[in-house]
């Protein structure tokens, strides 16, 4: 099966590492236009010069801070006032790691800036062209956190729940407009975030950083960490026709590991 996004463009949250880094390279390799997102100006310069550009595309980056909502607003506004895109992946870094006995009010104010007011405000902006064109895919990263509760990402599981049932609710609202929304749900993957996390578990715990992760790697059912490639290969299928089917659903990506259904 041959997945072709000759002719469209994507836009890419936090896409100089890691998943969307992936993504956004599997994206252009299936002939998409990508634009990138993040606040590594450095990086964000490399990955778009590695992008393939063997089929007409043309390839770009927004610096943002997540951080930043007022000015994350501004400069996606200004981009919105002279582009258009077709695929939107949501995804931002994660909000610091902690229980819930460990974070305040203002901590939750902070996440759900950091992690639903962006996806809301660029998918907001985002629709207006997808509506006009009949077509649109949006994907948003999510977090296996969403279905079973991860005690030292307390933040994380709240407000990335919230961004799942939002999709699910939008997926209704712009079906008929031939645009579908998904989100994915992620598991353990070998990214700077998971090795972040490892770490301060580790010094919580007292024990060197490589029992944590292989600790992690005994709970998954396949018995690895994923590689960011395969995330990519997902985010392609869905942002592609191949998909044109697949909307409102939250899809794992964990090797197995959540137990739940």
């Amino acid at each position: 099966m041959e997945i072709s996004l000759v002719g469209k463009k994507a836009l890419v949250g936090g896409s100089s590492g890691g998943i969307g880094k992936a993504i956004a390279i599997q994206l252009a390799e299936c002939g998409a236009s990508v634009t990138l997102m993040s606040r590594s100006l450095e990086k964000l310069k490399a990955i778009v010069a590695s992008l393939p550009t063997n089929l007409g595309q043309q390839h770009g980056f927004l610096q943002v801070d997540f951080n930043d909502f007022r000015g994350y607003q501004e400069i996606l506004h200004n981009f919105f006032k002279d582009n258009q895109i077709d695929i939107l992946v949501n995804n931002t870094q994660g909000p610091s790691a902690g229980n819930a006995l460990e974070k305040k009010v203002g901590d939750y104010q902070e996440a759900f800036d950091l992690l639903f007011k962006t996806t809301v405000i660029t998918t907001e902006l985002a629709l207006k062209n997808m509506i006009s064109n009949n077509w649109g895919r949006i994907i948003n990263v999510a977090s296996v956190s969403v279905k079973e509760p991860l005690s030292y990402l307390a933040l994380s599981n709240s407000i990335r729940a919230a961004v799942v049932t939002w999709g699910k609710s939008l997926a209704t609202d712009v079906g008929k407009h031939k645009i579908t929304v998904n989100s994915v749900l992620t598991g353990y993957f070998d990214t700077d975030r998971i090795a972040q996390l490892n770490t301060k578990k580790a010094e919580q715990l007292g024990i060197d950083v490589s029992k944590v992760r292989a600790d992690m790697e005994s709970r998954v059912p396949l018995k690895r960490i994923g590689n960011p490639k395969e995330y990519g290969y997902l985010a392609a299928f869905l942002a592609s026709d191949k998909a044109a089917y697949i909307t409102g659903t939250q899809i794992p990506i964990d090797g197995g590991l959540l137990k739940s259904l």
